[in-house]
């Protein structure tokens, strides 16, 4: 499995045989869209669906596509009133590993919706903050949660992306997440006997 970030909460998931994109809504934001036809799409809150891939998802549900198994789990945004569930997390499994993308949820989490997430090798949350998603504080207490063995972090501030609203800095976001970066890398390619009990945060650079 490779992982690769380009701005925003959009990542590339690279498997044996699949290629998923998390959240491409660059082209909103000043970037170019990296979805190609061959692509599986997942969106990680309520979209118009994308007909130019192999595959889309905005929906909480159950898939397995090319050794790939993808579960959507209801959420509350974090913009959602008390009892509302606008948003979807995903986990997604393959090549021995599993990877949670939270999205902008609330950082509260049930008992069900942890069991739905179940364990988790690599969380992808997004530490922004400026009351559009999460900050620091509130994705440290959903990885608390979560425990999972490998943390990145996501739409943070960015020169050249035009946010709907401005987003923290990196390095401010941290302060909150109370874990110092362990690796900056340019892609991640976590391996399973690489991973340990304690929580790693992993920095990836924009591609």
């Amino acid at each position: 499995m490779e992982l690769s970030y380009f701005g925003a909460n959009c990542l590339r998931i690279t498997t044996k045989k699949a290629q998923i994109v998390i959240d491409d809504n660059l082209d909103k934001l000043g970037l170019k869209s990296i979805t190609k036809p061959s692509d599986i799409s997942l969106k990680t809150f309520a979209a118009v669906p994308d007909r130019s891939c192999r595959f889309s998802a905005d929906r909480p549900g159950e898939y397995e596509i090319s050794g790939v198994v993808i579960h959507g789990v209801a959420a509350r945004a974090h913009m959602d009133e008390e009892g509302k569930q606008g948003a979807i997390i995903y986990t997604i499994a393959a090549d021995d590993l599993k990877v949670a993308v939270l999205g902008h949820i609330y950082p509260d989490l049930s008992d069900e919706q942890l069991e739905q997430i179940g364990a988790v090798d690599i969380v992808v949350v997004p530490v922004g903050n400026a009351g559009y998603t999460l900050d620091g504080i509130g994705a440290l207490k959903l990885i608390k949660q979560i425990e999972p063995k490998a943390v990145i972090p996501t739409h943070y501030a960015d020169k050249t992306i035009k946010y709907e609203v401005p987003q923290v800095e990196l390095a401010e976001a941290v302060k909150g997440l109370a874990m110092e970066p362990s690796e900056t890398l340019a892609k991640y390619r976590p391996k399973p006997t690489d991973l340990t009990d304690t929580t790693h945060l992993i920095v990836l650079e924009r591609q």
